[in-house]
């Protein structure tokens, strides 16, 4: 038999009330009058709700909420309201307590926060996997109060911290959710501290053995790394001592999840890596000093170190979006080594350590504002959600980690947008509307297009027109997730648009061949198509894909369309196929690889550009999954006569319509107006959307080339049909390659 553990109950209770007393001391700045006896409050309900549980460690489980409580009071600085919340986060999931009641003890601002801490308990801890409508709900509640956040971060920062008696799947399943999310999240929040701490303890799990050969190694290199410091400090101690500054210099090592990173990344080993540590000079200075201060002490810095220029990194000027400001410069200290010196203010130094929360302690520095508007902006895109959670989440994501760029508007507004962002990002920055209808856009006074890609500094003026509507390929111009959201919502709306002409167009075809025009009978027709709804059966008709002179060959049968191969059997709904990811447009469910419908990562390739419909193969490369070629792609009897052994069948299923980029040649004799009837065929016939049109004339010859976006070879056939009964069109062809 197993022997029992004895549990020493008076122990615990001390243990217990020790563990109270600390988190008391850790409020003590904040605590006002009556701050303490509602603590009290909150630490006896919690204490009673949690007796008879013990934490997978065996530890009574009130050490949680009052771990979690001392987080939030210490390293992230909040008030007693969140040190109330975070005591009683998981009571009302674990006992008879109701959110009423915790509004009758406590208040109004309690009772929301702990109502939102339930609501996405569970989300992602440990008995569930990570869901991505669950991870918007949570974002709901960062719109409402972000101390819903901070207290949820504590919590996950707890439970990493106590990860070891965790069995191994679920280790590794909290900590990759910590990786993917909650440490992005803390970076955002500018909580610098436990955004590197759940990194590091995120890697100690899923990569144990790198994390522990880090750890050694800065273990082993710790007294080199004083000695060096104690010598590279020496003179600028003494200098900015005569100066008459207070001050404090630190040495820090990177963290162990950053030099992993820098490993990994640059392919360098442990003993390359030059920035091992980063010296943070912190000053004491008055608010309207702190600018001119910051930079005496690099002026003082540099006199003794020659810094590299490249390396200077100016975040006071232009704090970052997240509320850091500092000042970075990478000099050349003893010994030959470059060193990092952050310099900072004491004011600056707890806003990068405790991020959101310092923020209302410098109310009006103007810091809160740009985390105001980020909240802002997750509020709207979440108000027109996407039907696909997964797609808002990766794009979300890019702008948890994002580096960004400051830009200016014409009268000289500082905007701040992501790293690589374009024209058309700072368009529907300004505005919905504005960017719904962009066409252009002059940087520095030069005329550049959608896609320009913005550099900090640039002065933006955005150029509309009425007539504009966004394009699919708007997406790929695009990298903030707010403007990706605006045009998934134009497109799907401009869809809806078309669609409703669609279903009129399809009502009158049903009156002519005497069908009714019931949801039975469209839905019969749609899975005749194989389509997965009716929109899209409706949306075809009105683009012309599904032609309408085809439907002669049905009638009414019974009250039920028919075919006249006989009445059309209801098949299974057409199911999308999963993630299935394409480097040329984004995900789609068009391509079917292998005999057995397995789901691939595959890419269009450019030498031959095939369309739905084109006879394909898969080809299996070494480093990009699979490239679809054409059957008679210029590359395709080398592929097929070298590399028999890598080609896979590849079929185009009929699904959901998406646009592919195919090129058209055109040839014939140089007439007045010529251009203009093939563009206006282009435009307004087929819903044809042009990428690029040019067109060179030679001694009364002419040779176009024309880049489209088509839905299928049937809908190119249909257009290059057209083309060649344009006056003085000679000859029609499909280009190749782009």
């Amino acid at each position: 038999m197993q022997e029992q553990q004895v549990i020493d109950i008076e122990a615990e209770k001390k243990e217990i009330l020790k563990r109270y007393r600390s988190l008391l001391h850790a409020c003590r700045r904040t605590l006002e009058k009556g701050d303490k006896l509602l603590i009290r409050k909150a630490f006896d309900i919690s204490l009673e709700a949690h007796k008879n549980m013990r934490r997978k460690s065996g530890e009574p489980y009130i050490y949680h909420p009052i771990a979690v409580a001392q987080i939030c009071a210490e390293e992230i600085g909040l008030g007693t309201t969140s040190v109330v919340c975070a005591l009683l986060h998981d009571v009302v999931e674990d006992t008879e307590l109701t959110i009423e009641d915790i509004q009758r003890l406590f208040g109004d601002k309690e009772a929301k926060i702990i109502d939102g801490l339930t609501k996405i308990s569970g989300v992602f801890d440990q008995g569930s996997s990570l869901q991505a409508e669950n991870f918007r709900k949570m974002l709901l509640t960062l719109s409402d109060d972000v101390r819903v956040i901070l207290i949820k971060l504590a919590d996950r920062l707890h439970n990493m911290r106590t990860l070891d008696s965790m069995k191994r799947d679920k280790q590794l399943k909290i900590a990759s959710e910590t990786l993917y999310l909650y440490a992005p999240l803390a970076h955002r929040l500018g909580l610098n501290a436990i955004k590197t701490e759940l990194e590091d303890l995120g890697l100690k799990y899923t990569e144990p053995e790198s994390y522990n050969e880090i750890l050694q190694r800065l273990k082993e290199t710790e007294p080199e790394r004083k000695k060096f410091i104690s010598k590279f400090i020496v003179p600028i101690k003494e200098i900015l001592e005569e100066e008459g500054m207070k001050f404090k210099i630190i040495g820090r090592p990177k963290s162990i999840s950053s030099i992993h990173n820098k490993i990994k990344t640059k392919g360098v080993t442990f003993d390359e890596i030059f920035d091992l540590f980063a010296i943070r000079i912190i000053i004491e200075s008055e608010p309207e000093d702190e600018k001119a201060d910051c930079w005496r002490v690099y002026s003082m810095v540099t006199d003794f170190y020659h810094p590299n220029p490249e390396r200077l990194r100016d975040w006071i000027s232009s704090p970052k979006a997240n509320g850091y400001e500092s000042l970075h410069a990478t000099v050349m200290g003893p010994d030959g080594k470059w060193v990092e010196v952050q310099i900072r203010t004491v004011r600056m130094d707890e806003l990068a350590e405790k991020g959101y929360a310092a923020h209302w302690k410098y109310k009006g520095s103007g810091t809160e504002n740009q985390l105001d508007d980020w909240i802002r902006k997750i509020r709207e895109v979440l108000e027109s959600p996407e039907e696909n959670a997964m797609d808002f989440i990766d794009d979300f994501k890019l702008n948890l980690f994002a580096e960004e760029i400051f830009v200016f508007t014409p009268k000289g507004e500082l905007k701040t947008l992501p790293l690589n962002s374009t024209a058309l990002d700072f368009a529907f920055d300004i505005h919905t509307q504005v960017g719904e209808k962009c066409i252009g856009a002059k940087v520095n006074h030069k005329l550049v297009p959608l896609s320009y890609k913005l550099k900090s500094g640039d002065q933006v003026e955005v150029l509309t027109s009425t007539k504009q509507t966004p394009k699919e390929d708007w997406l790929t111009y695009v990298v903030s997730a707010n403007a990706k959201s605006k045009i998934k919502n134009a497109l799907k709306e401009e869809k809806r648009k078309v669609s409703e002409d669609g279903r009129e167009m399809l009502e009158r075809k049903f009156h002519h061949l005497k069908i009714d025009f019931t949801v039975s009978n469209i839905n019969d027709l749609a899975n005749y198509f194989k389509l997965p709804s009716n929109q899209e059966l409706f949306y075809r008709v009105a683009v012309g894909n599904i032609n309408l002179k085809h439907l002669k060959d049905f009638h009414q049968e019974k009250g039920k369309i028919a075919h006249k191969s006989g009445i059309i059997k209801k098949t299974e709904p057409v199911k999308s196929l999963e993630q299935m990811v394409t480097a040329a447009r984004g995900k789609s469910d068009m391509l079917v690889i292998g005999e057995n419908l397995q789901k691939f990562d595959y890419k269009l390739s450019p030498c031959c550009n095939p369309i739905s419909g084109d006879d394909v193969f898969g080809f299996i490369t070494i480093n990009e999954g699979i490239k679809i070629h054409r059957v008679n792609c210029p590359n395709a009897i080398q592929l097929l006569s070298n590399y028999a052994y890598r080609v896979v069948k590849a079929k185009w299923t009929s699904q959901e319509l998406i646009s592919f980029l195919a090129g058209i040649k055109i040839t014939g004799i140089d007439e007045v107006g010529l251009v203009n009837n093939i563009t206006k065929i282009i435009s307004n016939e087929l819903n044809v959307n042009m990428r690029s049109i040019s067109f060179d004339s030679n001694d009364g010859t002419f040779e176009g080339t024309v880049m489209v976006f088509v839905h299928d070879t049937n809908h190119l056939t249909d257009l290059m049909n057209k083309l060649k009964k344009v006056n003085g069109v000679l000859s029609v062809t499909r280009m190749d390659g782009n």
